[in-house]
Protein backbone atom coordinates (compact mmCIF):
# COMPACT_ATOMS: atom_id res chain seq x y z
CA UNK A 1 0.00 0.00 0.00
CA UNK A 2 1.58 3.27 -1.14
CA UNK A 3 0.17 6.51 0.27
CA UNK A 4 1.30 9.91 -1.01
CA UNK A 5 0.72 12.78 1.43
CA UNK A 6 0.65 16.32 0.04
CA UNK A 7 0.93 19.64 1.91
CA UNK A 8 0.01 22.44 -0.54
CA UNK A 9 0.16 25.54 1.65
CA UNK A 10 3.19 27.05 3.43
CA UNK A 11 5.90 24.47 4.21
CA UNK A 12 4.71 22.61 1.13
CA UNK A 13 5.90 19.02 0.91
CA UNK A 14 5.31 15.60 -0.66
CA UNK A 15 5.75 12.41 1.36
CA UNK A 16 5.41 8.76 0.42
CA UNK A 17 4.62 5.98 2.89
CA UNK A 18 4.83 2.39 1.67
CA UNK A 19 3.57 -0.45 3.85
CA UNK A 20 4.14 1.56 7.03
CA UNK A 21 7.59 2.88 6.05
CA UNK A 22 8.47 6.45 5.13
CA UNK A 23 10.18 6.31 1.73
CA UNK A 24 10.79 10.05 1.35
CA UNK A 25 9.54 13.50 2.24
CA UNK A 26 10.49 16.36 -0.07
CA UNK A 27 9.94 19.82 1.39
CA UNK A 28 9.76 22.43 -1.36
CA UNK A 29 12.06 24.83 0.46
CA UNK A 30 14.85 22.27 0.15
CA UNK A 31 14.77 22.34 -3.64
CA UNK A 32 16.83 24.76 -5.75
CA UNK A 33 17.52 27.20 -2.89
CA UNK A 34 13.79 27.93 -2.68
CA UNK A 35 12.51 30.45 -0.09
CA UNK A 36 11.76 29.18 3.41
CA UNK A 37 8.20 27.95 3.89
CA UNK A 38 7.72 27.53 0.11
CA UNK A 39 4.25 26.32 -0.87
CA UNK A 40 3.34 23.99 -3.74
CA UNK A 41 1.86 26.10 -6.52
CA UNK A 42 2.09 23.48 -9.26
CA UNK A 43 1.18 19.80 -8.94
CA UNK A 44 4.02 18.91 -11.29
CA UNK A 45 6.10 18.93 -8.08
CA UNK A 46 4.29 15.73 -7.03
CA UNK A 47 5.02 14.04 -10.36
CA UNK A 48 8.69 15.05 -10.10
CA UNK A 49 9.11 13.82 -6.51
CA UNK A 50 7.69 10.40 -7.38
CA UNK A 51 9.77 10.12 -10.57
CA UNK A 52 12.96 10.91 -8.65
CA UNK A 53 12.29 7.82 -6.58
CA UNK A 54 11.52 5.61 -9.56
CA UNK A 55 7.75 5.73 -9.17
CA UNK A 56 4.99 6.36 -11.70
CA UNK A 57 1.70 7.93 -10.73
CA UNK A 58 -0.02 4.56 -11.14
CA UNK A 59 2.25 3.11 -8.45
CA UNK A 60 0.47 5.17 -5.78
CA UNK A 61 -2.61 3.60 -4.20
CA UNK A 62 -3.90 6.69 -2.43
CA UNK A 63 -3.28 10.44 -2.56
CA UNK A 64 -4.01 12.47 0.57
CA UNK A 65 -4.13 16.27 0.85
CA UNK A 66 -3.61 18.04 4.16
CA UNK A 67 -6.62 20.09 5.29
CA UNK A 68 -6.59 23.87 5.79
CA UNK A 69 -8.66 26.88 6.83
CA UNK A 70 -12.38 26.93 6.04
CA UNK A 71 -15.58 26.58 8.04
CA UNK A 72 -17.04 23.83 5.82
CA UNK A 73 -14.16 22.93 3.51
CA UNK A 74 -10.77 24.24 2.43
CA UNK A 75 -9.95 25.26 -1.13
CA UNK A 76 -6.62 25.20 -2.95
CA UNK A 77 -6.02 27.08 -6.20
CA UNK A 78 -3.04 25.48 -7.93
CA UNK A 79 -1.68 24.70 -11.37
CA UNK A 80 -1.30 21.32 -12.98
CA UNK A 81 1.22 22.05 -15.68
CA UNK A 82 -0.29 25.18 -17.25
CA UNK A 83 -3.88 24.38 -16.26
CA UNK A 84 -5.41 26.12 -13.21
CA UNK A 85 -7.48 23.84 -11.00
CA UNK A 86 -9.27 24.12 -7.65
CA UNK A 87 -9.11 21.33 -5.11
CA UNK A 88 -11.39 21.03 -2.10
CA UNK A 89 -10.10 19.59 1.13
CA UNK A 90 -10.89 19.02 4.78
CA UNK A 91 -10.91 21.82 7.30
CA UNK A 92 -8.29 22.75 9.88
CA UNK A 93 -10.09 21.02 12.78
CA UNK A 94 -12.06 17.82 13.07
CA UNK A 95 -15.80 18.44 12.90
CA UNK A 96 -16.66 16.52 16.09
CA UNK A 97 -14.86 14.97 19.08
CA UNK A 98 -14.37 11.55 17.49
CA UNK A 99 -13.91 12.89 13.95
CA UNK A 100 -10.14 13.05 13.58
CA UNK A 101 -10.13 10.26 11.00
CA UNK A 102 -13.19 11.43 9.06
CA UNK A 103 -12.00 12.33 5.57
CA UNK A 104 -13.36 14.54 2.85
CA UNK A 105 -13.18 12.59 -0.39
CA UNK A 106 -12.58 14.39 -3.66
CA UNK A 107 -11.88 13.85 -7.36
CA UNK A 108 -9.95 16.16 -9.64
CA UNK A 109 -6.34 15.80 -8.56
CA UNK A 110 -4.79 16.30 -11.99
CA UNK A 111 -1.26 14.91 -12.12
CA UNK A 112 0.23 14.94 -15.59
CA UNK A 113 -2.60 14.01 -17.95
CA UNK A 114 -4.47 11.87 -15.43
CA UNK A 115 -7.10 12.80 -12.88
CA UNK A 116 -6.97 10.95 -9.56
CA UNK A 117 -9.32 10.65 -6.58
CA UNK A 118 -7.96 11.81 -3.25
CA UNK A 119 -8.78 12.03 0.42
CA UNK A 120 -8.25 14.95 2.76
CA UNK A 121 -8.05 14.86 6.56
CA UNK A 122 -8.17 17.84 8.95
CA UNK A 123 -4.87 19.66 9.43
CA UNK A 124 -4.74 18.83 13.14
CA UNK A 125 -5.21 15.14 12.31
CA UNK A 126 -1.91 15.24 10.45
CA UNK A 127 -0.17 16.76 13.47
CA UNK A 128 -1.56 14.11 15.82
CA UNK A 129 -0.77 11.26 13.43
CA UNK A 130 2.77 12.38 12.54
CA UNK A 131 3.69 13.02 16.17
CA UNK A 132 2.28 9.79 17.59
CA UNK A 133 3.14 7.39 14.75
CA UNK A 134 6.82 8.46 14.80
CA UNK A 135 7.01 8.23 18.59
CA UNK A 136 8.56 5.53 20.77
CA UNK A 137 5.12 5.17 22.37
CA UNK A 138 3.61 3.89 19.11
CA UNK A 139 6.45 1.40 18.74
CA UNK A 140 5.89 0.16 22.31
CA UNK A 141 2.11 -0.01 21.82
CA UNK A 142 1.49 2.57 24.57
CA UNK A 143 -1.15 5.31 24.46
CA UNK A 144 -0.14 8.95 24.83
CA UNK A 145 -1.48 12.42 25.24
CA UNK A 146 -0.81 14.68 22.28
CA UNK A 147 -0.55 18.47 22.52
CA UNK A 148 -1.18 20.29 19.23
CA UNK A 149 -0.51 24.04 19.34
CA UNK A 150 -0.35 25.76 15.97
CA UNK A 151 -0.13 29.43 15.07
CA UNK A 152 -3.87 29.83 14.52
CA UNK A 153 -5.13 27.42 17.18
CA UNK A 154 -5.54 27.21 20.91
CA UNK A 155 -3.41 24.46 22.52
CA UNK A 156 -5.48 21.31 21.89
CA UNK A 157 -5.04 18.15 23.94
CA UNK A 158 -5.75 14.71 22.47
CA UNK A 159 -5.48 11.16 23.76
CA UNK A 160 -4.17 8.63 21.26
CA UNK A 161 -4.49 4.86 21.43
CA UNK A 162 -3.81 2.25 18.78
CA UNK A 163 -7.46 2.02 17.79
CA UNK A 164 -8.48 5.68 17.97
CA UNK A 165 -7.72 9.22 19.09
CA UNK A 166 -10.04 11.71 20.69
CA UNK A 167 -10.06 15.40 21.49
CA UNK A 168 -10.02 16.15 25.23
CA UNK A 169 -10.28 19.94 25.06
CA UNK A 170 -8.36 23.19 24.64
CA UNK A 171 -6.00 24.05 27.48
CA UNK A 172 -6.56 27.82 27.26
CA UNK A 173 -7.74 30.40 24.69
CA UNK A 174 -4.42 31.67 23.30
CA UNK A 175 -3.49 31.05 19.66
CA UNK A 176 0.15 30.13 19.03
CA UNK A 177 0.70 33.25 16.89
CA UNK A 178 0.46 35.31 20.05
CA UNK A 179 4.15 34.59 20.67
CA UNK A 180 5.34 36.02 17.37
CA UNK A 181 2.79 38.85 17.61
CA UNK A 182 4.53 40.04 20.77
CA UNK A 183 7.56 40.74 18.58
CA UNK A 184 5.55 43.08 16.37
CA UNK A 185 4.86 45.28 19.42
CA UNK A 186 8.11 45.06 21.42
CA UNK A 187 11.80 44.63 20.65
CA UNK A 188 13.90 44.56 17.46
CA UNK A 189 11.10 43.29 15.19
CA UNK A 190 8.55 45.91 16.21
CA UNK A 191 6.69 47.34 13.22
CA UNK A 192 3.58 49.31 12.40
CA UNK A 193 2.54 47.07 9.49
CA UNK A 194 1.32 43.87 11.11
CA UNK A 195 -0.36 42.28 8.10
CA UNK A 196 2.76 40.72 6.55
CA UNK A 197 3.35 37.67 8.73
CA UNK A 198 6.92 36.40 9.13
CA UNK A 199 6.93 32.74 10.15
CA UNK A 200 10.52 33.08 11.39
CA UNK A 201 9.94 35.75 14.05
CA UNK A 202 8.94 33.34 16.83
CA UNK A 203 12.26 31.49 16.66
CA UNK A 204 14.21 34.75 16.68
CA UNK A 205 12.30 35.97 19.75
CA UNK A 206 13.13 32.75 21.59
CA UNK A 207 16.80 33.72 21.17
CA UNK A 208 16.27 37.43 21.90
CA UNK A 209 14.65 36.91 25.31
CA UNK A 210 18.01 35.75 26.68
CA UNK A 211 18.92 39.46 26.72
CA UNK A 212 16.14 40.16 29.22
CA UNK A 213 14.96 39.09 32.65
CA UNK A 214 11.57 38.01 33.96
CA UNK A 215 9.85 40.86 35.81
CA UNK A 216 6.88 39.78 37.95
CA UNK A 217 5.27 43.22 37.56
CA UNK A 218 5.19 42.68 33.79
CA UNK A 219 3.89 39.14 34.21
CA UNK A 220 1.06 40.50 36.39
CA UNK A 221 0.07 42.97 33.65
CA UNK A 222 -0.12 40.18 31.07
CA UNK A 223 -2.06 37.95 33.46
CA UNK A 224 -4.63 40.67 34.16
CA UNK A 225 -5.13 41.52 30.48
CA UNK A 226 -5.32 37.83 29.58
CA UNK A 227 -8.12 37.28 32.09
CA UNK A 228 -10.01 40.32 30.80
CA UNK A 229 -9.57 39.76 27.06
CA UNK A 230 -9.27 36.01 26.58
CA UNK A 231 -10.64 34.20 29.63
CA UNK A 232 -13.57 36.36 30.78
CA UNK A 233 -17.23 35.51 30.17
CA UNK A 234 -17.89 38.45 27.82
CA UNK A 235 -19.30 38.87 24.32
CA UNK A 236 -15.93 40.06 23.01
CA UNK A 237 -14.20 36.95 24.32
CA UNK A 238 -16.93 34.69 22.95
CA UNK A 239 -16.52 36.16 19.44
CA UNK A 240 -12.75 35.70 19.56
CA UNK A 241 -13.04 32.10 20.79
CA UNK A 242 -15.72 31.24 18.24
CA UNK A 243 -13.60 32.47 15.33
CA UNK A 244 -10.55 30.55 16.52
CA UNK A 245 -12.45 27.33 17.19
CA UNK A 246 -14.51 27.07 14.00
CA UNK A 247 -11.56 27.26 11.59
CA UNK A 248 -12.63 30.53 9.98
CA UNK A 249 -9.12 31.96 10.27
CA UNK A 250 -6.73 33.32 12.83
CA UNK A 251 -8.23 36.03 15.11
CA UNK A 252 -5.13 38.22 15.15
CA UNK A 253 -7.08 41.44 15.67
CA UNK A 254 -7.82 40.51 19.28
CA UNK A 255 -4.18 39.56 19.80
CA UNK A 256 -2.89 42.90 18.52
CA UNK A 257 -5.43 44.74 20.71
CA UNK A 258 -4.10 42.78 23.68
CA UNK A 259 -0.53 43.94 23.04
CA UNK A 260 -1.54 47.53 22.34
CA UNK A 261 -3.24 47.62 25.72
CA UNK A 262 -0.21 46.06 27.41
CA UNK A 263 2.18 48.51 25.70
CA UNK A 264 0.35 51.44 27.30
CA UNK A 265 0.97 49.91 30.72
CA UNK A 266 4.57 48.89 30.08
CA UNK A 267 6.08 52.05 28.56
CA UNK A 268 8.79 52.25 31.21
CA UNK A 269 9.90 48.64 30.80
CA UNK A 270 12.76 47.44 28.60
CA UNK A 271 11.48 45.48 25.57
CA UNK A 272 13.79 42.52 26.25
CA UNK A 273 12.33 42.25 29.77
CA UNK A 274 8.79 42.54 28.40
CA UNK A 275 9.35 39.72 25.92
CA UNK A 276 11.17 37.52 28.45
CA UNK A 277 8.29 38.05 30.88
CA UNK A 278 5.67 37.28 28.24
CA UNK A 279 7.47 34.06 27.38
CA UNK A 280 7.47 33.10 31.05
CA UNK A 281 3.78 34.07 31.40
CA UNK A 282 2.84 31.70 28.57
CA UNK A 283 5.08 28.93 29.88
CA UNK A 284 3.55 29.15 33.35
CA UNK A 285 0.05 29.23 31.86
CA UNK A 286 0.83 26.15 29.74
CA UNK A 287 2.17 24.14 32.68
CA UNK A 288 -0.67 25.14 34.99
CA UNK A 289 -3.44 24.31 32.53
CA UNK A 290 -1.75 21.09 31.46
CA UNK A 291 -1.63 19.97 35.10
CA UNK A 292 -5.32 20.82 35.48
CA UNK A 293 -6.21 18.84 32.35
CA UNK A 294 -4.28 15.81 33.56
CA UNK A 295 -6.11 15.91 36.87
CA UNK A 296 -9.39 16.03 34.97
CA UNK A 297 -8.36 12.96 32.96
CA UNK A 298 -6.47 11.12 35.68
CA UNK A 299 -8.11 7.85 34.65
CA UNK A 300 -6.13 7.84 31.40
CA UNK A 301 -2.74 6.11 31.68
CA UNK A 302 0.17 6.29 31.04
CA UNK A 303 1.81 9.68 31.33
CA UNK A 304 3.32 9.93 27.83
CA UNK A 305 3.21 13.18 25.84
CA UNK A 306 3.71 13.95 22.15
CA UNK A 307 4.04 17.60 21.08
CA UNK A 308 3.12 18.87 17.61
CA UNK A 309 2.28 22.13 15.86
CA UNK A 310 4.50 25.15 15.31
CA UNK A 311 4.80 25.80 19.05
CA UNK A 312 6.59 22.45 19.28
CA UNK A 313 9.68 24.29 18.00
CA UNK A 314 9.84 26.26 21.25
CA UNK A 315 12.64 24.39 22.98
CA UNK A 316 12.09 26.16 26.30
CA UNK A 317 8.43 25.14 26.56
CA UNK A 318 9.33 21.58 25.50
CA UNK A 319 11.97 21.47 28.23
CA UNK A 320 9.62 22.93 30.83
CA UNK A 321 7.04 20.23 30.07
CA UNK A 322 9.71 17.53 30.22
CA UNK A 323 11.06 18.83 33.54
CA UNK A 324 7.64 19.43 35.10
CA UNK A 325 7.18 15.91 36.45
CA UNK A 326 3.75 15.74 34.78
CA UNK A 327 4.92 13.13 32.28
CA UNK A 328 7.12 10.06 32.32
CA UNK A 329 8.32 10.72 28.77
CA UNK A 330 7.98 13.53 26.22
CA UNK A 331 8.37 13.12 22.45
CA UNK A 332 8.76 15.90 19.89
CA UNK A 333 9.34 14.80 16.28
CA UNK A 334 11.97 16.70 14.25
CA UNK A 335 9.14 18.20 12.18
CA UNK A 336 6.53 19.33 14.74
CA UNK A 337 5.53 22.32 12.59
CA UNK A 338 3.93 22.14 9.14
CA UNK A 339 7.12 20.75 7.60
CA UNK A 340 5.78 17.41 8.87
CA UNK A 341 2.24 17.85 7.52
CA UNK A 342 2.76 15.83 4.32
CA UNK A 343 3.98 12.95 6.50
CA UNK A 344 0.99 13.61 8.75
CA UNK A 345 -1.45 13.45 5.83
CA UNK A 346 -0.08 10.05 4.80
CA UNK A 347 -0.12 8.83 8.42
CA UNK A 348 -3.75 9.97 8.73
CA UNK A 349 -4.75 7.64 5.89
CA UNK A 350 -2.64 4.88 7.42
CA UNK A 351 -4.38 5.39 10.78
CA UNK A 352 -7.82 5.36 9.14
CA UNK A 353 -6.97 1.95 7.64
CA UNK A 354 -4.92 0.25 10.34
CA UNK A 355 -5.14 2.44 13.44
CA UNK A 356 -2.35 4.58 14.89
CA UNK A 357 0.43 2.13 14.12
CA UNK A 358 4.16 2.95 14.36
CA UNK A 359 5.80 4.40 11.27
CA UNK A 360 9.21 3.12 10.23
CA UNK A 361 11.18 6.26 9.43
CA UNK A 362 14.52 8.05 9.37
CA UNK A 363 15.12 11.76 9.89
CA UNK A 364 17.43 11.63 6.85
CA UNK A 365 14.63 11.03 4.33
CA UNK A 366 14.73 14.37 2.53
CA UNK A 367 15.97 15.15 -0.99
CA UNK A 368 19.22 13.57 -2.17
CA UNK A 369 22.14 15.79 -3.14
CA UNK A 370 21.96 16.96 -6.73
CA UNK A 371 24.77 16.51 -9.25
CA UNK A 372 25.81 19.89 -10.64
CA UNK A 373 29.17 21.33 -11.66
CA UNK A 374 30.84 23.52 -9.06
CA UNK A 375 32.39 26.84 -10.17
CA UNK A 376 35.80 26.46 -11.87
CA UNK A 377 37.66 28.33 -9.11
CA UNK A 378 36.99 25.47 -6.71
CA UNK A 379 39.28 22.43 -6.57
CA UNK A 380 38.07 19.02 -5.46
CA UNK A 381 39.91 16.15 -3.79
CA UNK A 382 38.94 13.09 -1.73
CA UNK A 383 38.94 13.86 1.99
CA UNK A 384 38.72 11.52 4.97
CA UNK A 385 37.03 12.38 8.25
CA UNK A 386 40.46 12.57 9.90
CA UNK A 387 41.60 15.17 7.37
CA UNK A 388 38.37 17.12 7.73
CA UNK A 389 38.65 17.09 11.54
CA UNK A 390 42.13 18.60 11.19
CA UNK A 391 40.77 21.49 9.12
CA UNK A 392 38.10 22.14 11.76
CA UNK A 393 40.69 21.93 14.55
CA UNK A 394 42.57 24.73 12.77
CA UNK A 395 39.51 26.94 13.34
CA UNK A 396 38.28 26.85 9.74
CA UNK A 397 34.54 26.33 9.19
CA UNK A 398 33.35 23.66 6.74
CA UNK A 399 30.08 23.25 4.88
CA UNK A 400 29.14 19.59 5.44
CA UNK A 401 26.77 17.95 2.95
CA UNK A 402 26.07 14.24 3.39
CA UNK A 403 23.53 11.93 1.76
CA UNK A 404 19.85 12.80 1.94
CA UNK A 405 18.68 15.95 3.69
CA UNK A 406 17.23 15.91 7.17
CA UNK A 407 13.49 16.41 7.68
CA UNK A 408 12.16 19.53 9.38
CA UNK A 409 13.67 22.97 9.91
CA UNK A 410 16.79 22.02 11.91
CA UNK A 411 20.12 21.20 10.26
CA UNK A 412 21.10 17.87 11.81
CA UNK A 413 24.42 17.14 10.14
CA UNK A 414 23.38 16.49 6.54
CA UNK A 415 23.12 20.14 5.46
CA UNK A 416 25.24 21.90 8.08
CA UNK A 417 27.97 24.47 8.50
CA UNK A 418 30.33 23.01 11.10
CA UNK A 419 33.03 24.85 13.04
CA UNK A 420 35.18 24.61 16.14
CA UNK A 421 33.44 25.91 19.26
CA UNK A 422 36.60 26.91 21.14
CA UNK A 423 36.84 30.44 19.71
CA UNK A 424 34.55 33.07 21.27
CA UNK A 425 34.54 34.89 17.92
CA UNK A 426 33.20 31.94 15.91
CA UNK A 427 29.54 32.55 16.76
CA UNK A 428 29.71 36.15 15.54
CA UNK A 429 31.55 35.06 12.41
CA UNK A 430 28.90 32.48 11.56
CA UNK A 431 26.08 34.92 12.27
CA UNK A 432 27.79 37.53 10.08
CA UNK A 433 28.18 35.34 7.02
CA UNK A 434 24.60 34.12 7.41
CA UNK A 435 23.24 37.68 7.88
CA UNK A 436 21.74 36.78 11.27
CA UNK A 437 21.34 38.97 14.34
CA UNK A 438 24.23 38.72 16.78
CA UNK A 439 21.99 37.61 19.64
CA UNK A 440 21.12 34.43 17.71
CA UNK A 441 22.79 31.28 19.13
CA UNK A 442 24.76 28.62 17.28
CA UNK A 443 23.90 25.08 18.29
CA UNK A 444 26.29 22.36 19.50
CA UNK A 445 26.32 18.94 17.84
CA UNK A 446 27.81 16.55 20.40
CA UNK A 447 28.59 12.87 20.90
CA UNK A 448 25.72 11.47 22.95
CA UNK A 449 27.75 9.74 25.67
CA UNK A 450 29.76 12.92 26.41
CA UNK A 451 26.80 15.29 26.48
CA UNK A 452 25.93 14.82 30.21
CA UNK A 453 29.47 15.90 31.14
CA UNK A 454 29.05 19.19 29.29
CA UNK A 455 25.35 20.03 29.51
CA UNK A 456 22.51 19.74 32.01
CA UNK A 457 20.56 17.56 31.66
CA UNK A 458 22.55 16.47 28.60
CA UNK A 459 19.99 13.77 27.81
CA UNK A 460 19.89 12.22 24.33
CA UNK A 461 18.27 14.82 22.03
CA UNK A 462 18.99 13.90 18.41
CA UNK A 463 16.68 16.51 16.88
CA UNK A 464 17.70 19.75 18.62
CA UNK A 465 14.28 20.39 20.22
CA UNK A 466 15.08 20.87 23.91
CA UNK A 467 16.96 23.41 26.00
CA UNK A 468 20.08 22.48 27.98
CA UNK A 469 22.30 24.48 30.31
CA UNK A 470 26.05 24.48 29.71
CA UNK A 471 27.96 23.33 32.78
CA UNK A 472 30.15 26.03 34.31
CA UNK A 473 33.44 24.21 33.79
CA UNK A 474 32.81 23.99 30.02
CA UNK A 475 31.60 27.50 29.24
CA UNK A 476 35.06 28.90 28.54
CA UNK A 477 36.09 25.82 26.57
CA UNK A 478 33.21 26.03 24.04
CA UNK A 479 32.05 29.70 24.10
CA UNK A 480 30.76 29.69 20.51
CA UNK A 481 27.83 27.39 21.40
CA UNK A 482 26.92 28.97 24.76
CA UNK A 483 23.93 31.31 24.51
CA UNK A 484 23.58 34.54 26.48
CA UNK A 485 21.66 32.73 29.25
CA UNK A 486 24.23 29.88 29.32
CA UNK A 487 21.82 27.60 27.48
CA UNK A 488 22.37 25.54 24.34
CA UNK A 489 20.05 23.94 21.78
CA UNK A 490 21.84 20.62 21.86
CA UNK A 491 21.86 17.91 19.22
CA UNK A 492 23.29 14.57 20.29
CA UNK A 493 24.76 11.94 17.98
CA UNK A 494 25.32 8.31 18.97
CA UNK A 495 28.80 6.90 18.29
CA UNK A 496 27.24 3.90 16.57
CA UNK A 497 25.34 6.07 14.07
CA UNK A 498 26.07 5.22 10.45
CA UNK A 499 25.90 8.90 9.52
CA UNK A 500 29.24 10.45 8.60
CA UNK A 501 28.77 13.18 11.21
CA UNK A 502 29.37 10.61 13.98
CA UNK A 503 32.71 9.57 12.49
CA UNK A 504 33.72 13.22 12.13
CA UNK A 505 32.87 14.02 15.76
CA UNK A 506 34.91 11.05 16.96
CA UNK A 507 37.92 12.08 14.87
CA UNK A 508 37.61 15.66 16.12
CA UNK A 509 37.43 14.41 19.71
CA UNK A 510 40.66 12.41 19.20
CA UNK A 511 42.44 15.54 17.97
CA UNK A 512 41.14 18.09 20.47
CA UNK A 513 39.53 16.28 23.40
CA UNK A 514 36.31 18.18 22.61
CA UNK A 515 33.43 15.96 21.47
CA UNK A 516 31.35 18.67 19.82
CA UNK A 517 31.25 21.23 17.03
CA UNK A 518 29.24 24.33 16.15
CA UNK A 519 26.34 23.40 13.89
CA UNK A 520 24.22 25.85 11.92
CA UNK A 521 22.20 25.33 8.75
CA UNK A 522 23.90 25.47 5.35
CA UNK A 523 21.66 27.76 3.36
CA UNK A 524 21.29 31.17 1.78
CA UNK A 525 19.63 33.81 3.96
CA UNK A 526 15.88 33.19 3.94
CA UNK A 527 16.21 30.03 1.85
CA UNK A 528 16.12 26.29 2.42
CA UNK A 529 19.18 24.05 2.67
CA UNK A 530 21.74 23.96 -0.14
CA UNK A 531 20.60 21.27 -2.61
CA UNK A 532 24.14 20.51 -3.82
CA UNK A 533 27.83 21.37 -3.46
CA UNK A 534 27.58 23.81 -6.37
CA UNK A 535 25.13 26.03 -4.48
CA UNK A 536 27.42 26.08 -1.43
CA UNK A 537 30.43 26.98 -3.60
CA UNK A 538 28.48 29.67 -5.46
CA UNK A 539 27.63 31.25 -2.10
CA UNK A 540 31.35 31.36 -1.42
CA UNK A 541 31.29 32.50 2.20
CA UNK A 542 33.07 29.38 3.50
CA UNK A 543 36.26 28.24 1.77
CA UNK A 544 35.82 24.49 2.42
CA UNK A 545 32.83 22.46 1.23
CA UNK A 546 32.78 18.72 2.03
CA UNK A 547 30.24 16.75 0.01
CA UNK A 548 29.96 12.95 0.27
CA UNK A 549 33.69 12.29 0.47
CA UNK A 550 34.95 15.15 -1.72
CA UNK A 551 36.44 18.33 -0.29
CA UNK A 552 36.00 21.41 -2.46
CA UNK A 553 38.39 24.24 -1.64
CA UNK A 554 38.22 27.77 -2.95
CA UNK A 555 41.48 28.64 -4.72
CA UNK A 556 43.04 32.10 -4.31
Amino acid sequence: MRICGIKLTHDGAIALVEDGRLVFCVEQEKRSNNPRYQRIDNLDAVVLALAEHGLDLGDVDQFVIDGWWGEVESQFHVLSGAAPITLKGATYFERHTEGLLTSRDGFGLMLGDTVFPYKSYPHVTGHVASAYCTSPFAKAGQPAFCLVWDGGTFPRLYYVERRAARFLGCLFPMIGQVYAAAGYHFGPFKQANRTDWDLGVAGKLMAYIALGSVDEEIVTVFQKLYEERFAADTELVHRYSAKASRGAGSPLGAVHDFFEASALLLKAKAPEDVLASFHYFLERLLLREMATALQRHSCLPPRNLCIAGGCGLNIKWNSALRASGLFDAVWVPPFPNDSGSAIGAACSALAADKGFVPLEWSVYSGPALQARDVPPEWEGAPCSMRELATILANNKPVIFLAGRAELGPRALGSRSILAAAASPRMKDYLNDIKLREHFRPVAPICLEDRAPDIFSPGTPDPYMLFDHQTRAEWREKIPAVVHLDQSARLQTVCRTSQHKIAELLMEYEKLTGIPLLCNTSANLHGRGFFPDAAAACEWGQVEHVWCDGMLWTKTP
